[in-house]
């Protein structure tokens, strides 16, 4: 019996992961296939007159197990790959692209949904239907509904070589990082400090050596980077690091890269916009490529101001310690460490551990519970991975959703961190809780210390799986997540303020070993030192979010790697930083639709997320009840059941300005 379709009985109608096999999701898949296009057959062909409930409502149902068996394959297959799995992800990929053009391109279907919104205003409709009606309409018309004939078949030619090459880049990338490793001697860990050789060396035993590797996991190769004091390992880790995917071999990314905006610039051409960018940018905030490119150059130039002046001084340290420069790449995390230890006596080798895992999960739940009323209750269930922990989340007694947070790096894991669900909140048939999954990647240890930034990422993913856990609507379509896109990481910046919180550092910045809070003096430090290197930051992000606008706003390049050294010879990026994601491996941008052309929405969300926390301090308290409250109403619990500047406003106020951003950066005395 195929574990996927059978009826799933188990607590909280999770996953049966114990029962689950490989050869369990091809034959899944083609069930759901088969389900979901019957369903969709069937309303098409409904001669009863278009009704919201009766078309709309119907499509919500229609891949009900095409969606279930699709959020635990996808899941488990970037978090626990394996052959079988990356195989069936290159097969899975045109097939659903099909599926997917077939709703779009059937005229019957859309000729019902547009019935539907020519008598909208007749319906009843409550204002949630309204929305989904509005969004649905927007999904068919985006993706080709008005086209017919040639135009129809090219849309879904285009679509399914599209979704293939995104699984090939993804999976590219995972090749290159998993197929590379830099042994190191006992001699070449001279001057780690001991978490990082731990991670060396548990880095080596997984990779089956005899002694310490460094790998291209960020958890491990940052650090190193950091710490490390010859500057011959250090070049060579980062060169390696920074090739991953032009390196031209099976795994070359480059021409995936080119083939991909080609077919990106027809698609927007065969729906009549000018580039992919003024397609894609059009449903979200921003709304036109110069909008983001005017947000992008406000905070490009102070940012760039600072790096040059941090460059300056690293140099100068570089040159006392009778090395030749200039300041290369590979030097400038291990001079900044240098100079952050001497300028705010800040060693993160002193400071991890008193950010254990265990501690840092356990500021992340206090803050929710604080703010929400969220009670966290650890469970012990079968999952996918041993690594993996899951928890039950309630409120006053009632569940609200279920938890699983996957926090260590392994080769079978794509790089990089992530939030998604394996079931989504909604209504329509009865009360619906979601199960809702954090993915990280940190080093393993015993036990598991985090960099300052490794417990932001924590925050951050936690964020997103507030905005899942606590949606509040009634369709899937606009539950959780299901936002702009340059709206969804609101959610997740803003909870990285909590980690900044004095109380919830005292609290809970216990050492691992004896209980011992931080010492204040170095609670006082990190929190100063809260905006140092910034200018390196906003460069290296800054100079992605504008080579990926430049890809998308005009012709696609022949030689998109040509068009990235234009664009950052143009915006005299400093020698010593580079792009915090080379086209080669830019997964945001290749892996998939999701964050082409939108990979400045990191930004643009900050500018809200600066102000947002802002509306905490003035009411006195980060766990002001009144504020947290407005949060959950508009923001969180309100999924997409509105434009994206409706809802901040409706929390807000007001939409904000870009100078909480570049303040809470440091560069406002850069401008």
């Amino acid at each position: 019996m195929n574990a996927l379709l059978s009826e799933w009985t188990g607590p909280y109608g999770l996953p049966p992961f114990d029962q689950i096999t490989d050869a369990d999701f091809g034959p899944a898949f083609e069930a759901g296939l088969a389900q979901a296009r019957a369903n969709i057959a069937a309303i098409a062909a409904d001669p009863a007159v278009p009704s919201f409930d009766n078309t709309i409502g119907a499509l919500e149902r229609a891949d009900a197990l095409l969606g279930r068996v699709g959020g635990v394959f996808w899941n488990v297959a970037g978090a626990d790959s394996n052959p079988a799995r990356e195989a069936l992800e290159v097969e899975l990929a045109p097939k659903l692209s099909a599926y997917s053009s077939e709703i779009t391109s059937n005229k019957a279907l859309f000729g019902r949904v547009e019935t539907l919104w020519d008598q909208r205003e007749t319906l009843g409709l409550d204002k949630e239907q309204m929305r989904v009606l509005t969004l649905y309409r927007r999904m068919f018309v985006r993706a080709g509904a008005e086209l017919s004939g040639e135009q129809s078949l090219r849309m879904a030619a285009v679509m399914s070589r599209l979704a293939s090459l995104g699984t090939q880049f993804s999976q590219n990338v995972l090749a290159e990082e998993r197929g590379w490793h830099m042994a190191l001697s006992e001699e070449d860990l001279e001057g780690l400090p001991d978490f990082v050789v731990a991670t060396a060396r548990a880095a080596g035993r997984e990779r089956g050596l005899n002694g310490p590797a460094v790998t291209l996991n960020r958890s491990l190769i940052v650090p190193f980077l950091q710490f490390s004091p010859r500057r011959d390992l250090r070049a060579q880790a980062y060169q390696a690091w920074v090739a991953r995917g032009a390196n031209g071999n099976a795994q070359d990314n480059r021409a995936v890269a080119t083939e991909t905006l080609r077919l990106r610039e027809e698609r927007a051409k065969l729906l009549g916009y000018a580039s992919f960018a003024a397609y894609k940018l059009e449903p979200e905030m921003a709304k036109t490529p110069e909008a983001v490119r005017a947000l992008l150059m406000r905070v490009w130039a102070p940012a760039r101001a600072k790096a040059l002046g941090d460059a300056a001084v690293l140099e100068a340290m570089l040159t006392k310690d009778g090395a030749k420069g200039p300041l290369e790449p590979w030097d400038w995390r291990f001079y900044s460490e240098q100079r952050r230890r001497a300028e705010h006596d800040l060693d993160e080798a002193a400071l991890k551990p008193y950010l254990s895992l265990d501690a840092m999960l356990a500021a992340q739940f206090d803050c929710a519970s604080r703010l929400f009323g969220l009670e966290f209750k650890e469970l012990s269930l079968p999952l996918y991975h041993a690594d993996a922990r899951v928890w039950e989340v309630s409120r006053g007694g009632a569940l609200v959703a279920i938890f699983i947070g996957d926090y260590f790096a392994r080769g079978s894991k794509r790089s990089g961190a992530w939030c998604s669900t394996f079931r989504e909140q909604d209504r329509m048939d009865g009360d619906v809780r979601p199960v809702v999954v954090n993915v990280c990647n940190f080093a393993k240890g015993e036990p598991c210390l985090l960099s300052y930034d490794d417990a932001r990422t924590l925050f951050h993913e936690f964020g997103h799986a507030l905005h899942q856990m606590l949606s509040n609507v009634t369709y899937r379509f606009i539950s959780g997540t299901n936002v702009a896109r340059d709206f969804v990481e609101l959610p997740s910046q803003l909870f990285e303020h909590w980690l900044e919180v004095p109380e919830v550092l005292e609290k809970h910045a216990r050492h691992w070993q004896t209980g011992a809070p931080m010492p204040a003096a170095m609670l006082t430090r990190l929190l100063a030192a809260g905006t140092y290197d910034q200018g390196f930051a906003t460069v290296e992000f800054v100079s992605s979010a504008l080579v990926d606008l430049a890809f998308h706003e005009g012709a696609a390049p022949d030689d998109p790697m040509a068009l990235q050294a234009e664009v950052l010879h143009g915006l005299g990026l400093p020698h010593a930083i580079r792009m915090r994601h080379a086209t080669p491996h830019f997964a945001h941008v290749f892996s998939g639709d999701g964050y082409s052309s939108g990979y400045y929405s990191y930004m643009w969300s900050e500018v809200m997320d600066a102000d947002a926390f802002a509306a905490f301090e003035e009411a006195g308290s980060a766990f002001d009840e009144q504020t947290a409250r407005r949060l959950e109403q508009f923001i969180l619990g309100a999924g997409g059941s509105e434009e994206a500047d409706v809802l901040y406003t409706q929390f807000r106020g007001r939409m904000p300005g870009v100078e909480p951003l570049l303040k809470g950066r440091g560069l406002l005395e850069e401008v």
